[in-house]
C-alpha cells in the first residue's frame, strides 16, 4: 500500500516537474532515506517548484531561503527577540523550522551561515545563545548550486558536502519536454490551478522508512557495497590508473548513505530485496561529492563521474 502511494506521488511530481525524472526520483530517495539533497544545474530548471510540489505531496511545510553574501546565521536559524511588554527575550524561529527547506544557491552564503546550516542538517537541532531547539522529525534540506557563475561564491567545505546524502547534476530538458512545460505553465496561467494530489501523511512516510530499512540485503551484496567504497580509498587494489586519479576517498558515512539510498531505490521499484542494479543506480549520486581528484586527474580533464564509472566497471559484481 505504501509503495502504491509513493508511486502516485512520483507520478504527481513528474506531472509538475516535466523532463527531470532523475530529480523527482532523487527527491523521493532522499526523503525515504532521511537524507539531504544537493542539486547542481543551470537556473530555471524548476528546482524550487520540485521541493514545493514534494511538500504538497507529503503534507509538510515548505520554506525557501535565498542565500546571499550578506546573510547572517540568525536569518536562517532565528533569534531571540526582546519583548518590552514582558521584559523577556523570546525565541523567534527562523526558516529552518520547516519540514522541507530549499537552500537556494547555498555556495553564496558565508562560512558562519554554512556552519549554522551544517548543525541543522547533521544534528537536527539549532543552537541560539545558550539554548538548543530540536527541529521537526521530518526535516530535509535541498540545496542548489549554480555552476554557471562563480563570482561572489563560497565553496562548501568537504565536511558539509559529506552531510548531503545525494549530489545530483541536472541539465536542460529535451525539445518535447520543453513543449510540455510551455503548455503546462500556459494552462496554469489561464486556469489558475495546479495538479492536485491526496497528500501522504507523515505517519505514512515514517512507516515507509521502516519498510526501507527492513529490506533484505544479502551478505555478498554488503561485501560488494563495501568494496566499491574501499576502491575510492585505495585505487591500487583495482589498477594504478585509478590510484593516480584519486587524492581522497569516501568516508564511512558514504557507506551508510549508499546502503540507505540503494534500499530506497529498491523499495520504490517495488522489491523487498536490494539488487546490484540498485547499488549501481545510486552510486554516482552518493559518491560524486565525496571523492577528491588528484591534480593529475584534473589536468587530464578526468571527471568524478568517469572515475566512479571506472570503479563500477572493475569491481566484481556478486
Amino acid at each position: 500500500m505504501a509503495v502504491a502511494k509513493f508511486a502516485q506521488l512520483k507520478t504527481y511530481l513528474d506531472s509538475e516537474i516535466i523532463g527531470q525524472p532523475h530529480l523527482t526520483q532523487a527527491l523521493l530517495i532522499a526523503v525515504l532515506a532521511d537524507g539531504h539533497l544537493l542539486v547542481e544545474g543551470p537556473p530555471g530548471l524548476a528546482k524550487t517548484r520540485a521541493v514545493n510540489a514534494l511538500a504538497k505531496g507529503l503534507e509538510g511545510s515548505f520554506q525557501r531561503i535565498q542565500f546571499t553574501p550578506d546573510l547572517l546565521p540568525s536569518d536562517v536559524t532565528g533569534t531571540d527577540i526582546y519583548r518590552q511588554q514582558t521584559s523577556e527575550f523570546v525565541f523567534e524561529p527562523g526558516p529552518l523550522f520547516h519540514n522541507l527547506v530549499l537552500a537556494d544557491e547555498i555556495n553564496r552564503a558565508p562560512a558562519k551561515v554554512q556552519s549554522a546550516l551544517l548543525e541543522a542538517m547533521a544534528e537536527r537541532q539549532i543552537t541560539v545563545g545558550k539554548n538548543t531547539y530540536p527541529l521537526e522529525q521530518l526535516f530535509m534540506v535541498m540545496a542548489t548550486q549554480n555552476p554557471l557563475e562563480q563570482e561572489g561564491t563560497y565553496p562548501l567545505p568537504e565536511a558539509q558536502l559529506d552531510r548531503f546524502l545525494l549530489h545530483l547534476n541536472i541539465d536542460y530538458p529535451d525539445a518535447d519536454s520543453e513543449l510540455a512545460i510551455l503548455r503546462l505553465t500556459r494552462g496554469e496561467a489561464l486556469e489558475g490551478e495546479h495538479a492536485r494530489i491526496e497528500p501522504l501523511t507523515q505517519a505514512d512516510l515514517f512507516a515507509a522508512r521502516k519498510e526501507v530499512l527492513a529490506l533484505h540485503l544479502a551478505e555478498p551484496l554488503e561485501q560488494y557495497l563495501v568494496q566499491l567504497i574501499m576502491a575510492t580509498r585505495d585505487g591500487k587494489q583495482l589498477d594504478d590508473q585509478l590510484a593516480s586519479w584519486l587524492e581522497y576517498g569516501a568516508s564511512p558515512r558514504a557507506t551508510i548513505a549508499l546502503d540507505r539510498a540503494a534500499r530506497a531505490h529498491a523499495w520504490l521499484e517495488g522489491r523487498d530485496f536490494v539488487s546490484p542494479e540498485d547499488i549501481q543506480a545510486v552510486f554516482h549520486n552518493v559518491l560524486r561529492h565525496r571523492i577528491i581528484l588528484s591534480y593529475e586527474a584534473q589536468a587530464d580533464g578526468i571527471t568524478k563521474d568517469q572515475v566512479l564509472q571506472h570503479i563500477l566497471e572493475r569491481v566484481a559484481v556478486p
